[in-house]
């Protein structure tokens, strides 16, 4: 059995809680069921505080649909920030305890960053020596593993980075075998992976290694995935507007599931059957009314799905079985 779902684009909503129960109404009506919620875009958490009475009215809205939900953290979360540690970390458990409220079992956030994107001007990532990355890495697995204990039936899933050029890398999150180790390190039962289909796919060409083989090798920790389609190409972190890089196919996309090369039907034969996550969609709000096609063109790549639907053997096999 598998549940598609879609997030709740940040951008398209911009706190607007009319725009957000819009969204919902137009899940439900192409036949989701499922639901990425963004704390960010929501409005759900300022300074690192979680503002209930907003969550209130968030909860309400939610009373009126029948989604299963997952929790998307802010982008710029990274718990190997150096400057304001302590920010980061209540940003991570405001976000988690909005997963309590709201019943979702997945709160993702992305892979810490040694160099997060908004210092790429100033700060080099690749300058960074193996000690210093060594010691950002210790810091984040010290945090997740005080604060998934806090909430130890939510589960954190670290999501593999894209990477860009001229910066990479810049996390270890580009990395399969890095993410795993440390997932392991960390050494946590709910600290997994959130498997980014279109970031794996854009690393495996940009760093050159097999896709299918990360795949198999990540599989048994991922508890979580994102679903969407690009070209490939990488571009360098400034590079935003979609518009001006489709033609070439390039940047991070996040267009709708069959538009571009990204193998989503190979990753899913490995993942499945032993895969008991949710198969979310996310897509640029540029894609809006393009969403129940993506859904469409998922559900035909879900292993099993390929397959006619028959009462029972037809009449050209039962001649070939009375023939024998």
């Amino acid at each position: 059995m598998f549940t598609i779902g879609s997030k709740i684009d940040e951008v398209r909503i911009d706190g607007s809680l009319s725009k957000f129960r819009q969204d919902l109404e137009h899940f439900q009506k192409i036949g989701l069921s499922a639901v990425e919620l963004p704390v960010h875009g929501l409005d759900v958490i300022l300074n690192g505080k979680l503002i209930q009475k907003r969550l209130d009215k968030i909860l309400n809205i939610l009373n009126n649909f029948d989604f299963l939900y997952s929790i998307h953290s802010p982008n710029p979360l990274n718990l190997m920030d150096k400057k304001e540690t302590d920010l980061h970390a209540d940003v991570l458990l405001s976000s988690l305890e909005v997963a309590r409220q709201v019943s979702a079992k997945i709160v993702v956030y992305h892979a810490g960053r040694f160099i997060p994107e908004e210092e790429f001007f100033s700060f080099p990532a690749r300058g960074l020596s193996q000690k210093e990355k060594e010691g950002l890495l210790e810091r984040e697995a010290l945090l997740l593993q005080s604060i998934s204990e806090q909430y130890p039936d939510v589960t954190i899933a670290i999501e593999n980075a894209r990477p860009y050029l001229g910066d990479s890398p810049y996390t270890y999150g580009e990395f399969p075998d890095e993410l795993k180790h440390q997932v392991m390190c960390i050494n946590r039962p709910n600290v997994k992976i959130n498997l980014d289909m279109g970031h794996l796919y854009m690393t495996s060409l940009f760093h050159g290694y097999d896709l299918e083989e990360a795949v198999l090798n990540l599989r048994t920790l991922v508890a979580h995935t994102h679903i969407h389609d690009n070209f490939g190409g990488a571009v360098h972190h400034w590079e935003k507007q979609q518009t001006h890089q489709l033609p070439f196919g390039k940047g991070d996309s996040h267009m709708p599931v069959g538009w571009g090369s990204v193998p989503v039907g190979p990753i899913l034969d490995i993942l499945f059957p032993d895969y008991t996550g949710l198969l979310m969609m996310e897509l640029r709000s540029r894609y809006f009314d393009d969403l129940e096609e993506s859904k469409q063109n998922l559900e035909s790549l879900i292993p099993g799905s390929k397959y006619p639907d028959s009462d029972g053997p037809d009449q050209q096999y039962h001649q070939c079985r009375e023939g024998i």
